[in-house]
């Protein structure tokens, strides 16, 4: 695949740098201290998007992030508008089916399960209304607003299932427990103007593609890790703001990890379990044979539910 074609559509991922790039992008490098923490030693502004490949394929590192450094990290979840429609496209890719192949490269690069027959079956027209979508979803519940990003991730990424048909972000709302009358209030009128701040403040600060971390210490210091990394990279982003930082310890069994997560995939599963990768779907497979664990397997991989 051409590195023009890369650069013509979003959705084409490089595997090589971890990043879905917007297209045409132009930089403000305008953004300073206002995104200093206030209340814990380092803030995180995570600039991501629904449909971004790359931010999936970061999930294992993003959650052992959490759990080793959550005392110590305030996590602000910040949309950056992926995909505005198909008309940005002026040549290489110029339609949905063309990513499908993508994905399902993009997944065995990542080792986590993509199944790109949703732009052959059900395309996506654009990643705004999901990003909309949990911008709204933020407005009445943040943690519940995070479990509904990775309720409307997995449906899009391996159920094959539209994320910008309103039934579904509605499904996704009931199962992580939000009011979805109240979300499509609020994804009809002030989401929006939640929606644009988000895409202000990515050019203020530059970001030209997802995932893009930005970390930031009590004096406005900033360490940027852009793409997805392996997971010393957003380690060592919080070290060298605050050296100090000491990461917390936390059960790893299998129980414990999937009393926090109701989904988790073999990669996560070895992530945080630091169990080898192997042996990691071993054991997961076992569990779903006892019925302990329900599997939903898909084109290119699995994940486990509690």
């Amino acid at each position: 695949m051409s590195n023009d074609t890369l650069k013509n559509n979003p959705l084409l991922c490089d595997p090589e740098t971890g990043i879905c790039e917007i297209p045409e992008f132009k930089s403000n490098e305008a953004a300073t201290s206002s995104a200093q923490s206030k209340e814990k030693p380092v803030k995180v502004i995570y600039f991501t998007d629904p449909i971004c490949s790359s931010c999936w394929g970061i999930e294992p590192q993003f959650k052992k992030l959490k759990l080793e450094y959550g005392n110590h990290i305030d996590i602000e979840y910040r949309m950056g508008g992926l995909l505005p429609d198909w008309g940005y496209n002026s040549g290489g890719i110029s339609k949905p089916s063309d990513v499908a192949h993508h994905w399902d490269e993009v997944s065995g690069h990542y080792d986590m399960p993509i199944d790109g027959d949703v732009w052959l079956e059900d395309p996506l027209h654009s990643s705004y209304p999901p990003s909309v979508a949990f911008k709204a979803a933020q407005m009445q519940h943040k943690d519940k607003a995070i479990l509904f990003l990775r309720a409307i991730r997995e449906m899009v990424f391996l159920q094959k299932k539209n994320i910008t048909k309103w039934e579904n972000l509605a499904l996704a709302a009931e199962i992580v427990g939000l009011d979805a009358e109240q979300l499509k209030y609020d994804f009809e009128n002030q989401a929006n103007t939640l929606f644009e701040e988000d895409l202000k403040l990515a050019r203020e600060f530059g970001v030209r593609g997802f995932p893009t971390m930005l970390f930031f210490d009590s004096s406005g210091n900033k360490e940027t890790v852009y793409g997805s990394k392996p997971y010393a990279y957003y380690e060592m982003a919080i070290l060298k703001l605050s050296p100090d930082a000491v990461k917390s310890e936390y059960n790893k069994d299998w129980k414990t990890l999937f009393s926090k997560y109701h989904s988790l995939t073999a990669k996560e599963f070895s992530e945080l379990s630091g169990i080898p990768r192997n042996e990691s779907e071993t054991l997961l497979n076992e569990l779903s044979d006892k019925l302990r664990l329900k599997k939903l397997t898909t084109k290119n991989g699995a994940i486990w539910l509690k």
